[in-house]
């Protein structure tokens, strides 16, 4: 897409404006990426903050994925989004879809973990020496070895506090890493102090040690949020490059995606998806839906078919018209829904986010407080120094940091002995409050596999004759025909001249007969009076129909009903046809259901039972469900999903069961319960330790050292989960 940019326009300006996309009419959507999001205040501070720009409509953050969706208005001066956001202390850039920007700040998190636990081990030894008894000239000594191993430690592991504390610092703003920081920072100095002039104390150990703990807890957080990245770029597999042309001298020219416009002809091969929604005007052919519609069996293509990007074309080679460009395409509205409904789960505040926003403040008090308090009872002011730093130490949030990601990580590692792996640690806490549960059929409910319907009631030869025909074909029913017959196959005849007739079917010879596998009206002689089904044939008389069945997961019966026993709704959303959807409903048991349904009905119908007050877990697998699956409160994908469905799935199973979908329940009630009592820990300690430290009864180093008993006793009690949960009726 070209656009035109007036001389007046700065670059800055018109890369803005070419890194952006239309939305609807004069409105443009740009998404930049913001690493430094890190809590619910940043979401408040940019939403609002952005959302007063002269043209901006709409703004939206996203925590999991740091990044921000800015939608503004084409025919007004560009907002400045970049200095507003550089005025709040935040680093941005555009992002480009196509960009991996990898895990920087992961691989940066570890090797503080790293360098802060080499230094903090080191330390601690050499303290041990001092605690022993060594004076004087040895205990300077050790304490200047101490102060040798701490300042480049403290330098690089400390730096990722210190940046996040002087970003807010400079904006006139606090958040938790000031504090942090500052606790750190006076520990050190006065360790240094004390040091220069041969104190008998030194604190090098407590600062280090502090450190380490809390980017434990924060290496941790990290992890599963990254987990939780946006599932939109996986599309990408399922879009095409380009497509075959035809040009105006009647030769096909290979053009890429974005250069495809409406009512151009496009050639597409056997094997290879829709690039651009389009019309058949030539070729017959068999298309895979069960990705974009969540229809089961292969649906034929003929001239006048209408066809969705993504879809998969089977069997042989159709000419289409395009009727939509690509950035209009079916494909290009599922992107949009998952961006959308994304960005909407974005705002939810974890139970951490929330308890974060009064750290900051009663802590920095309660410091300044007893600074104050000592300088006027005594005047030292060492001392008062040294009880503020105690006040900082012994109140830093590491049970805090890691009451709530070492539960999940916890919960994680359960979870992957049960064979479910989790991407989102945040979505524990949202599965606990579920009470509606919708299913996806094809692949959900059903494991997606072709059955023959009847196996057993076919007579050998016959079902020989037909494996015989359908060994040869990659067509779904082929295959589960064949599957159904591999038993007999010694009983099948030698065929001459086999072909496959792309849209209708498969030929062979047999002792001078024509032997047709397919539809009936190509397969039959007078198909007038014959149902639907795949046709045996010779010379166009019928030998046999085979129907065909989706496999029921063997547990979904008792999956529902234990769900109805929790007091959880149950109900099914699906693409495929109403008579299929209505029997697999009545054969598991749930009377809510709704067929023929789009990626934008199911995100609709979600809205709808969220507006009314549910909590909604969606499972679901195919590129159709994605957006359902993101737009969810907490959501499900089975490990036989379409790539996009696992990604945008807050829980992968790799069990056949659904049994998953109760395990899974199960944990995050357990996990829920962990929590809280994390919590409620981390509140008690602070309680007694925090008027002991007021009080002056608690050194620095006595600080640190209650500070890492709670984190282990946090620790000590995330470790629970690595018990198996009582299963709930």
């Amino acid at each position: 897409m070209n656009i035109a940019i007036s001389h007046e326009a700065t670059s800055a300006e018109g890369e803005f404006r070419l890194a952006s996309r239309i939305v609807k009419g004069q409105l443009r959507q740009n998404d930049l990426s913001v690493p430094g999001i890190h809590c619910g205040g940043c979401i408040r501070r940019i939403e609002k903050t952005l959302g007063e720009l002269p043209n901006v409509v709409h703004v939206r953050v996203n925590l999991s994925t740091k990044r921000v969706a800015l939608q503004w208005r084409d025919d007004q001066p560009l907002p400045l989004v970049m200095p507003a956001l550089n005025s709040l202390g935040f680093d941005a850039c555009l992002v480009s879809p196509s960009s991996d920007e990898g895990d920087k700040m992961g691989n940066e998190l570890l090797r503080a973990v790293a360098v802060s636990g080499f230094a903090a081990a080191n330390i601690m030894a050499l303290s041990v020496s001092v605690w022993l008894g060594a004076a004087d000239t040895t205990r300077d000594l050790l304490h200047w070895i101490s102060a040798l191993i701490a300042l480049p430690a403290l330098a690089y592991a400390g730096r990722i506090f210190f940046r996040s504390a002087w970003s807010s610092l400079r904006h006139w703003r606090t958040n938790m890493d000031v504090p942090i920081s500052i606790g750190v920072l006076m520990a050190f100095g006065m360790s240094l102090y004390d040091t220069i002039h041969h104190g008998p104390h030194a604190y090098f150990d407590a600062s280090i040690t502090l450190l380490f703990f809390l980017l434990i807890g924060r290496y941790l957080d990290h992890r599963m949020r990254e987990k939780a990245r946006s599932a939109v770029k996986g599309l990408a597999s399922y879009a095409a490059r380009g497509a075959n042309v035809r040009q105006a001298n009647g030769a096909y020219l290979y053009l890429p995606l974005n250069e495809i416009e409406a009512g151009m002809e496009i050639m597409l091969a056997a094997g290879e998806r829709v690039p651009v929604d389009g019309l058949v005007v030539g070729g017959n052919s068999e298309l895979d839906l069960s990705l974009v519609t969540g229809e089961s069996l292969p649906v034929s293509a003929t001239p006048g078919s209408v066809l969705r990007a993504g879809t998969l074309n089977l069997t042989g080679p159709l000419t289409l018209r395009a009727t939509a460009a690509a950035d209009a395409s079916f494909l290009a509205e599922v992107m949009r829904l998952m961006e959308a409904a994304e960005a909407g789960r974005g705002t939810y505040r974890r139970i951490a986010d929330r308890a974060s926003d009064l750290y900051a403040p009663v802590v920095h008090l309660a410091a300044f407080l007893s600074f104050l308090g000592w300088m006027m009872i005594n005047g030292d002011a060492h001392q008062a120094i040294t009880v503020a730093v105690a006040v900082l130490i012994i109140t830093c949030p590491c049970a805090l940091g890691l009451a709530v990601p070492m539960v999940q990580m916890m919960a994680a590692r359960r979870l992957f002995a049960e064979r479910i792996m989790i991407r989102d640690g945040s979505a524990l806490e949202r599965l606990a409050a579920v009470d509606h549960a919708v299913f996806d059929k094809t692949g959900t409910l059903t494991m997606g596999r072709l059955t023959l319907r009847g196996a057993e009631t076919y007579e050998p030869n016959t079902l020989a004759l037909a494996g015989a025909l359908a060994e040869r074909s990659n067509h779904p029913c082929s295959r589960a025909l064949h599957r159904a017959a591999k038993d007999v196959m010694d009983k099948a005849p030698h065929l001459d001249e086999m072909r496959e007739v792309p849209g209708f079917g498969i030929e062979a010879e047999m002792a001078g007969a024509k032997l047709r596998l397919g539809r009936a009206e190509w397969a039959l002689r007078d198909a007038s009076d014959k149902t639907a089904g795949t046709w045996l044939s010779r010379d166009g008389e019928p030998l046999a129909c085979f129907e065909f069945d989706d496999v029921l997961r063997p547990d979904a019966p008792a999956m529902a009903r234990a769900l109805a026993q929790r007091g959880i709704g149950v109900e099914i959303m699906s693409g495929d046809g109403i008579i299929p959807v209505s029997k697999l409903a009545a054969d598991i048991g749930i009377k809510d259901f709704s067929a023929d349904m789009l990626p934008g009905d199911k995100v609709a119908r979600i809205a709808a039972l969220s507006a009314e007050g549910h909590k909604v877990l969606m499972v679901g697998d195919g590129l159709n469900d994605a957006p359902a699956l993101v737009s969810a409160h907490v959501s499900m994908a089975p490990a036989s999903a379409a790539d996009v469905g696992r990604n945008a799935a807050d829980f992968v199973f790799l069990k056949d069961r659904l049994e998953a979908v109760l395990i899974v329940l199960d944990v995050a009630g357990t996990s829920a319960r962990l929590i809280r009592q994390n919590f409620t820990l981390a509140v008690l300690y602070n309680i007694i330790a925090l008027p002991a430290a007021v009080l002056g009864y608690v050194t620095p180093l006595v600080a640190a050292l209650a500070m890492s008993s709670s984190s282990i006793l946090v620790v000590a009690n995330a470790l629970r989960l690595r018990e198996k949960p009582r299963r709930k009726p």
